[in-house]
């Protein structure tokens, strides 16, 4: 039986990292919109500490990660955990590893004092919406992602 382990991404691992990005961005149908970098990424997770990740492992091969950032809920008034990314490489799922991911977020979560852990799906993306309902996520039907990119920042930005 194969050996599953999930670890906290170092600094030898911002390669792999991006990797993963792009290889979840290529299941997205998105690989044209990743503008990130290794540096930008080396900044954010270890020099910044912004954004934080676990890399997983299968018989100590890397099979996926998960990326993830504390923000701050005023109604619960604690932090939360926002899940941005996670991806297991396909022919590695259906094994339980996005179960454990999960579960070690959940500690994490627990472990911050967190009040919420959130995170957004492609409506498309089926499978993953049913793994989220069985492990008792609840859709926010009721709310709509709303967002400015880079240039309409630049924009108002200059506009105020």
């Amino acid at each position: 039986m194969p050996e599953f382990t999930l670890r906290k991404a170092a600094p030898e691992d911002t390669a792999l990292v991006l990797s993963f990005i792009k290889q979840l961005a290529v299941y997205e149908k998105m690989l044209d919109e990743v503008q990130t970098d290794e540096e930008s990424l080396f900044q954010a997770m270890f020099v910044r500490k912004i954004a934080h990740a676990l890399i997983a492992e299968e018989d100590g091969q890397p099979i996926g990660f998960a990326l993830y950032f504390f923000n701050f809920s005023t109604f619960v008034g604690r932090p939360g955990l926002y899940l941005e990314d996670v991806f297991i490489q396909p022919e590695f799922r259906g094994k339980g590893y996005g179960t454990a991911i999960f579960r070690e977020l959940a500690k994490i979560a627990k472990e911050e004092n967190c009040g919420r852990m959130e995170w957004t799906c492609l409506d498309w993306n089926e499978p993953s919406r049913q793994f989220y309902r069985k492990m008792g996520a609840v859709t926010m039907d009721e709310w709509t992602v709303h967002r400015f990119t880079e240039d309409t920042i630049r924009k108002i930005a200059e506009e105020l």
